[in-house]
């Protein structure tokens, strides 16, 4: 029973629902841990007393079976301290959130790419003045490959190469990583 203190007449416990909502808050990290891949999954940080009912929730293939087996992971998980499950919680974000970071700068430099094989002249120069480090002569030389790979209908060879060489760009000192879509607002203003 949750009860109330005689003195200052506050509950003694978290309300029903309370409890309710913070048990499906648990049984969704649960889910969430049972779809990680394995790499990811070691990366966090859980406790070894747990390994084993999480390896038993992804194996199971029968979906009332691993249902059940997530419900006992959870279990399982409540009793551990809230510590433990908000320090979970937290490398699950952090881990989300470089790979929302890794998935733009492949973004970035896919528009890089096709800005640079089909803007020509002007748009090395605005890459190599957001990226002074990158090597023009090795970026030209990429590019007139690539044309040269698209027209002939070839292997995208130095296609492919011309993207890891602005990705190395974009990692290797440049100060001045300017953002796609803000060189893109200063050509258009420069027009007008």
């Amino acid at each position: 029973m949750r009860g109330r203190d005689s003195e200052t007449g506050e509950f003694l416990g978290a309300s029903r629902s309370q409890q309710r909502r913070e048990a499906l808050d648990v049984l969704e990290l649960a889910e969430t841990l049972t779809g990680l891949p394995s790499g990811q999954l070691a990366a966090l940080p859980i406790p070894e007393e747990l390994l084993p009912h999480l390896h038993d929730a992804r194996r199971f293939s029968s979906h009332i079976a691993k249902k059940r087996q997530i419900a006992f992971l959870a279990k399982q998980m409540r009793r551990q301290d809230d510590e433990v499950l908000d320090a979970i919680r937290d490398a699950l974000d952090a881990h989300s959130e470089g790979s929302k970071r890794q998935v733009a700068d492949m973004h970035r430099a896919e528009d890089w790419r096709v800005r640079l094989i089909e803007g020509g002249d002007d748009a090395m120069a605005a890459f190599v003045d957001a990226h002074p480090d990158a090597d023009r002569q090795r970026l030209r030389q990429l590019v007139r490959n690539a044309k040269d790979e698209a027209a002939r209908n070839k292997p995208p060879r130095a296609f492919r190469e011309l993207f890891r060489e602005i990705r190395s760009a974009f990692e290797g000192g440049s100060t001045a990583s300017h953002d796609f879509d803000a060189d893109v607002a200063d050509d258009d203003s420069s027009d007008a």
